[in-house]
């Protein structure tokens, strides 16, 4: 057991390898269940990889704005390269590949559900209704993308010294970093609320 906890690629995949388990487990004890590779099977296995997804990136985003961020002035100056030079580039290694994978999937969901044109339109070809609660999502969730790719991890590397920049120029990254981080703390609340409505038609 040990060797599989003390690596997380051995943990992460025996979580799959049980995941696997617990679906077979359900076709055989469950009445009229059966397990069948069909057009619904990989649907629900679009959404569970959407869903693992969503959980990574923004578990990751809530620990930099909820921990990282409010701790770092805290942490004595000696201290700080610790995290600069290690820690945060590794979180953000994890959060914008999430992020692109929570898109990725969370496309590919759509195409199959066979609402990913009506939902990008807000629901304008259906009439409303579920379609433009989850468009909205998507548009949010598709913005926040746009901020991890695109203003987030650019700023990022030159606060980090990833890139090469000037004292100033990492001054005013991290804080254009740290700003489009909260722009994206702000945008999951309603985000999150649209993916859960939709699915609860509320």
């Amino acid at each position: 057991m040990a060797a599989i906890l003390t690596s997380l690629r051995n943990t992460v995949l025996a979580g799959f390898a049980l995941a696997i388990i617990v679906l077979i487990i359900i076709g055989l004890v469950t009445s009229g269940y059966s397990l069948r590779f069909n057009a619904d099977f990989w649907r629900f296995v679009a959404r569970w990889l959407h869903v693992i997804s969503g959980i990574l990136w923004i578990g990751l985003l809530y620990y930099f704005n909820f921990v990282q961020i409010p701790t770092m002035p805290k942490i004595p100056d000696e201290q700080k390269p610790a995290v600069s030079k290690f820690i945060a580039p590794e979180a953000l290694f994890w959060f914008r590949w999430a992020a692109m994978s929570t898109l990725f999937f969370g496309i590919i969901l759509a195409l199959l559900n066979r609402y990913f044109v009506d939902a990008v339109l807000l629901g304008i070809t259906s009439g409303g209704g579920r379609n433009t609660v989850i468009g909205i999502g998507m548009w949010l969730g598709t913005i926040m993308w746009f901020n991890v790719w695109f203003v987030i991890w650019p700023n990022q590397q030159k606060a980090l010294g990833l890139v090469e920049a000037t004292a100033d120029q990492k001054k005013a990254a991290a804080r254009t970093a740290m700003l489009f981080s909260r722009t994206n703390t702000m945008l999951s609340v309603p985000m999150l609320y649209c993916m859960i409505a939709a699915q609860n038609e509320y």
